[in-house]
């Protein structure tokens, strides 16, 4: 019995980079915001939402970095909410983030990084095959 050709991904530098940013970024935000949840005050439903949007980060950026196809999504879903939300902090924030944005959206959805990811790989073929048998285990 042949097994099938183990499938190289050599992870984009630009992946790693972005990955790894948005790891630091949401532990940064983690420990910066640790103190809100001790507050005084019995409701602090925003300090758990800002806690969980870190955790978010943290998570996406971890499985960037694993070559999870949806993990590069939820990374584009996490700069655009800040997009959407910084709209309403003044236009220098909307614009730093727009331009965030539009440079993780270039750089994941490139064709190397597509390929990283698993989407440049032809439907049916032996390495398509092994790739998702390897995701599932």
């Amino acid at each position: 019995m042949t097994q099938p050709p183990a499938v190289v991904r050599n992870r984009p530098l630009a992946v790693t980079i972005i990955g790894w940013v948005y790891i630091l970024t949401g532990a940064a935000g983690l420990l910066y915001h640790a103190s809100d949840l001790l507050s005084p005050h019995p409701f602090r439903f925003d300090a758990v939402g800002v806690e969980a949007i870190r955790l978010v980060a943290i998570v996406s950026g971890a499985f960037m970095l694993r070559g999870r196809d949806w993990a590069r999504w939820l990374a584009l879903a996490w700069i655009a909410c800040h997009v959407v939300l910084s709209a309403f902090h003044g236009w220098p924030q909307f614009a730093v983030h727009a331009v965030l944005c539009a440079a993780i959206a270039f750089f994941l959805f490139r064709p190397n990084a597509a390929q990283y990811f698993g989407r440049g790989l032809p439907r049916g073929s032996p390495s398509e095959s092994y790739r998702r048998a390897a995701d599932n285990s």
